[in-house]
């Protein structure tokens, strides 16, 4: 079950990687349209490119947590009780591991402006 679940969440990860990469070439996109102000453009293209970007903090938490229960999961014995291999995912600080409903879902929310710091 723990080797579905860590399937599952470098799924997901994979998931949120292509959609940040998916955020920069669409604001590529926008800046390479020469029929549109060149002003609101680069407004447009900024703010869509830190909204991508802002996803990378969330997939390198999601990369170091998954890291950190696969080294958990290597020092358990083989009869380790499923469990124990719960007990590690739930102490995961990133929510959208502990918590299986929110799996994804940040990435599918209304998000309002970018914040840089």
């Amino acid at each position: 079950m723990s080797l579905q679940r860590l399937a599952r969440e470098l799924d997901e990860t994979a998931r949120q990687s292509a959609a940040m990469v998916e955020g920069v070439t669409m604001a590529l996109e926008v800046l390479a349209d020469r029929n549109r102000p060149v002003e609101e453009t680069r407004r447009e293209a900024v703010s869509m490119i830190i909204s991508a970007l802002q996803g990378q903090d969330r997939i390198e938490q999601r990369c170091q947590n998954m890291a950190l229960a696969v080294r958990q999961f290597a020092l358990l014995p083989p009869t380790a009780p499923e469990s124990v291999y719960d007990e590690i995912w739930s102490s995961l600080v990133l929510d959208e591991l502990r918590v299986p409903a929110l799996s994804g879902a940040a990435a599918h929310g209304v998000h309002g402006e970018a914040e840089l710091f």
